[in-house]
């Protein structure tokens, strides 16, 4: 028999690699997308057929994660064998705008999610993911970060997802809920929000590259973050519902490089060098060849409580997973940046 499987948050990038995967695994796949004017479908296009939706091994469902009642509705239609829930405010900055909304959607979704899968029978027959995030780290106590490093989150997004992380192990003890915590590390690609700051900077080289004369601006130039592909890091999610018993583990590649390396990698996949002058707020990035500045620090990217370092170690993962990074981070920059290029060329409007 096909496994069923219900994604919230299957419309992001996340999401969106997932559902291509189960569906490959022969999975019935379900997903939960918001209400909204607008439609937010371009990352799940080629999975997703509107005219025959109810013949399609992929289904979505209108819903949303503050709501309790509706997802154990959703649940309660879909049946599913696995539910991943990556649905979720994800945006460290916005954060601290938007505290109260980032706890009820990162820390209490999780209880809703958990709640609803009790409240429907499911404690044996349902297993749970949680999309979880190296973030919980926050100030550092040790590097590389394990499973066992104590957290100690810097931001609303952070403190709301360690309470998510605690209910998924609470779950998983108190009423045996076969429940997992995947503390994944920073994982981007050419469907990352424009919002975030490995696509920023690929969309903003590709511009420039196309013929923009805007400027590339950003915050801590020396924040490190452990960089990987995420269609690598949805199968790791996979993998982890597959074993006999649950547990948490770290995804990740175990290499680091700063935002100023990203920067560096971005503009040299379009051929262009780096050259940097001055310092803190002062700092900027030209182009070697022609002097034209390209980037500037802007102190309004700043986090109140910065995370500098983030360097995971994927040992358990390799171990009991059998999962690896394969994608290098120059790799990975080139990917992104050639995505946007392409679709500058063609007159695409970039999402």
């Amino acid at each position: 028999m096909a496994k069923t499987a219900l994604i919230t948050g299957v419309t992001g990038q996340d999401g969106s690699f997932l559902a291509e995967l189960l569906l490959e695994k022969g999975y019935s796949v379900h997903g939960v997308r918001r209400s909204s004017s607008l439609q937010n479908l371009d990352r799940i296009r080629g999975v997703f057929d509107p005219v025959h939706s109810e013949r399609s091994s992929f289904r979505l469902h209108y819903g949303d994660v503050t709501d309790a009642s509706n997802m154990r509705r959703v649940i309660d239609e879909c049946e599913p064998d696995e539910v991943y829930h990556l649905a979720a405010q994800s945006h460290v900055k916005v954060s601290f705008d938007e505290p109260e909304y980032t706890a009820n959607v990162d820390a209490l979704s999780t209880l809703r999610l958990l709640d609803a899968i009790r409240a429907v029978g499911g404690e044996k027959s349902i297993r749970f993911y949680q999309a979880s995030t190296s973030e919980l780290f926050g100030k550092v106590q040790e590097t590389p970060q394990t499973e066992t490093t104590p957290f100690y989150p810097r931001s609303p997004y952070a403190v709301a997802k360690l309470y998510a992380y605690w209910s998924v192990v609470n779950y998983r003890e108190a009423y045996g809920v076969y429940a997992c915590n995947g503390i994944l590390f920073n994982h981007e690609s050419e469907r990352r929000g424009l919002t975030f700051v490995t696509r920023k900077v690929s969309s903003v080289v590709a511009k420039i590259n196309n013929g923009s004369d805007e400027t590339l601006h950003l915050g801590n130039l020396d924040a490190k973050r452990d960089w990987g592909y995420a269609p690598e890091y949805v199968d790791a999610m996979w993998r982890m519902l597959q074993r006999d018993e649950p547990s948490d583990y770290v995804i990740a590649t175990g290499e680091t490089h700063s935002v100023r390396e990203l920067v560096e990698a971005a503009f040299a996949a379009v051929g262009i060098e780096i050259a940097w002058e001055g310092a803190g707020v002062d700092e900027v990035g030209k182009c070697k060849k022609t002097g034209r500045t390209l980037v500037k620090v802007d102190p309004w990217y700043y986090r109140p409580t910065e995370v500098d370092l983030l360097l995971g170690d994927p040992s358990k993962a390799q171990r009991e997973l059998g999962w690896t990074s394969k994608t290098k981070f120059e790799e990975l920059v080139r990917i992104m940046v050639e995505s946007d290029n392409r679709a500058i060329a063609q007159g695409q409007v970039l999402r």
